[in-house]
C-alpha cells in the first residue's frame, strides 16, 4: 500500500498492488483545509487502512472467490461491520435440533444401513436424502458399530480366559510324567522329609514358606528362587499345599464387558480353587508356628528374605504392601473402590471406598496374634453375603473378602519387598524389577504361559532348570 501526494499538495492518490484496492484520490482545497487538518487527516488513514488491509484479506481468503472490487467488498465486510453472521450457525443449530428428535425416537423398522462411510456419502447424494434421514441412518451404523465393538470384547475376554485357565501342554507332561514315575519308581516313593527331619517342620528358629499351589513348575520357580537368593538356605524350610482344581462357568447375559470379565476371573480355578482361600486356614493348618511367610506360586524372589522375620509387626497379624500409593499409578493405585461394588447397600454401609488395599502374594502372618481374632469367621460371613448377591459385591476373586476381614489387621512394609502388576503391566519399569525384592507375576499374562510378556518373563525362566530331564522330555523350551 502507498500513499502518493502531489507536488502541489493538493491531492492524495492511494494505490494497491495486491489487487484488494485498485486506486483511491483524495483532492484537497487549499483555502477550505489547512496543513494540520491535512496531518491529522493522514495519521487516521494510516491507522485504519492496516485494519481494513487485514480484514479484507481475511474476507478474501474465506471466500471461493476473490474480491477486486469496492462494491464486492462491500457486501463481504458489510455483515461484518454490522454485527450479522452467515446462515452457517443457524444451520447447526437446526441440525443439533434434528439429532436431538432423532435420539428420543426408535429407529425406523427395515433400515438399510451401508458398509462404509463413503457409501453413505453416495447413498445421500444418490437418494437425496433429508437432514432427518441422515441423522437416523448416523444414528444405526453408530449403535451397530458399538454392538460389534462389544461382541469383539466377549470375545477377546473370553478367549484371554481361556488362555490364562488352560494348562499349557507342557507342564501337563510335566505332571503326567513325574505321576508315572512316582508309581513305578520306588525311590521316589521315598518319604519326605525323611524321619530325621521331621521335628524341622515346626522348629520356630527356622524360616518357615508356605506355598500354595498346583503348579510344579511354578513351585519349583518359588522354591528355587527363593534358596538361591538366601544368605542362609539351610535356614529354610518349605510347606507346600496342593489339591486339585475346579471349575465353573459364567452368565453370559444382561452384563457388561467389565463386569464379564470380573466373573470370568471370580470363576476361574485360580479363584473358587480350594487351594485358594486355604491361607485363611493357616493358624489351624500349622499350629506350631508363630510367624510364617506366604508366598503365590506366581513369584520370584530375587533378594534373601530373611529379614521379614525381624520386622515388628506391631501386634498386627498380615504384613503386606499397600497398593494405594507408588510410582506407578496404573499398579500402585488400588483403594477398595477397585475392588467393591458401592452401590451394593452392604458394602456401602460397612466400607470406606477411599481406603488403601494390600496386596496378597507375599505376607508376613503373625499366626499367634492372628489366632486371637475372628478373621477366619467374619471372612466366611462375607463370602456367604456375596454368594447370596449372586457374586455382585466384589471383584477379584479372594482378595476383596481378605480385605474386609483382615480390615485393621494389617501392618504396612516397605514396597521395595514386593512388586505387582508383571502379569498384567506390559509397561513394567525394568529396573525396578531388578531392584524388587520379590516379583509378582499377578494377572492373567503368567510366565509360563503364551500370553506372558516376553521383555519380563526372563527373570522367571532363569530359575527353571532346563537340563531336566522332565523338563526337556515335555519339551518345556526356554523362550
Amino acid at each position: 500500500m502507498q500513499l502518493h501526494f502531489s507536488p502541489s499538495m493538493r491531492s492524495i492518490t492511494i494505490s494497491c498492488s495486491n489487487g484488494f484496492i485498485g486506486l483511491m484520490k483524495i483532492k484537497v482545497a487549499a483555502r477550505h483545509i489547512s496543513y494540520r487538518t491535512l496531518f491529522h487527516t493522514i495519521l487516521i488513514l494510516a491507522f485504519l487502512l492496516p485494519f481494513v488491509f487485514i480484514l479484507t484479506a481475511v474476507v478474501t481468503l474465506e471466500g471461493v472467490n476473490k474480491c477486486s472490487s469496492f462494491d464486492c467488498l462491500g457486501r463481504r465486510l458489510g455483515p461484518r461491520f454490522l454485527g450479522r453472521v452467515d446462515d452457517s450457525g443457524r444451520l447447526v443449530r437446526d441440525f443439533y435440533k434434528i439429532l436431538n428428535q432423532v435420539n428420543a425416537e426408535e429407529i425406523p423398522h427395515g433400515l438399510k444401513l451401508p458398509a462404509s462411510f463413503s457409501q453413505l456419502v453416495s447413498d445421500m447424494k444418490n437418494n437425496q436424502y433429508d437432514a432427518r434421514t441422515f441423522a437416523f441412518m448416523l444414528r444405526a451404523m453408530m449403535e451397530k458399530s458399538e454392538w460389534e465393538i462389544r461382541e469383539s470384547k466377549f470375545s477377546e475376554l473370553m478367549n484371554k480366559h481361556f488362555a490364562a485357565s488352560s494348562i499349557p501342554k507342557g507342564i501337563h507332561c510335566l505332571s503326567l510324567r513325574l505321576t508315572d514315575e512316582y508309581s513305578s519308581n520306588a525311590h521316589a516313593r521315598k518319604q519326605l522329609p525323611p524321619p530325621e527331619l521331621l521335628p524341622l517342620l515346626s522348629n520356630k528358629s527356622y524360616h518357615h514358606f508356605i506355598l500354595s499351589t498346583d503348579n510344579i513348575l511354578a513351585a519349583s520357580v518359588v522354591v528355587a528362587s527363593t534358596v538361591q537368593s538366601s544368605q542362609k538356605p539351610e535356614k529354610i524350610v518349605f510347606h507346600v499345599i496342593t489339591d486339585k482344581k475346579t471349575y465353573a462357568g459364567a452368565n453370559l447375559s444382561d452384563t457388561t464387558p467389565r463386569t464379564f470379565a470380573s466373573k470370568l476371573q471370580a470363576r476361574s480355578p485360580k479363584y473358587i480353587s480350594l487351594l485358594n482361600h486355604l491361607r485363611i486356614y493357616i493358624p489351624e493348618l500349622f499350629p506350631n508356628l508363630d510367624k510364617v511367610v506366604f508366598l503365590d506360586d506366581d513369584v520370584v524372589i530375587q533378594h534373601d528374605l530373611s529379614p521379614l522375620w525381624e520386622i515388628d509387626l506391631e501386634g498386627k497379624v498380615n504384613g503386606a504392601v499397600e497398593t494405594c500409593k507408588g510410582e506407578d499409578e496404573w499398579v500402585m493405585s488400588k483403594h477398595f473402590r477397585n475392588y467393591f461394588n458401592f452401590s451394593h447397600p452392604l458394602i456401602s454401609k460397612n466400607l470406606d471406598p477411599d481406603e488403601c488395599a494390600w496386596a496378597y502374594g507375599m505376607n508376613i502372618f503373625d499366626l499367634s496374634a492372628w489366632r486371637k481374632t475372628n478373621i477366619r469367621e467374619k471372612y466366611h460371613s462375607w463370602l456367604r453375603e456375596n454368594l447370596k448377591s449372586n457374586l455382585t459385591m466384589w471383584k477379584l476373586g479372594t482378595l476383596p473378602p481378605a480385605l474386609i476381614a483382615f480390615k485393621g489387621h494389617v501392618h504396612p512394609i516397605d514396597p521395595s519387598w514386593h512388586m505387582l502388576g508383571l502379569g498384567y503391566q506390559n509397561n513394567t519399569n525394568i529396573e525396578s524389577v531388578k531392584k524388587a525384592a520379590v516379583i509378582h507375576y499377578n494377572g492373567q499374562s503368567k510366565p509360563w504361559l503364551q500370553i506372558g510378556f516376553e521383555h519380563l518373563r526372563p527373570f522367571w525362566t532363569k530359575y527353571v532348570n532346563y537340563t531336566n530331564d522332565f523338563i526337556r522330555n515335555c519339551h518345556i523350551l526356554e523362550s
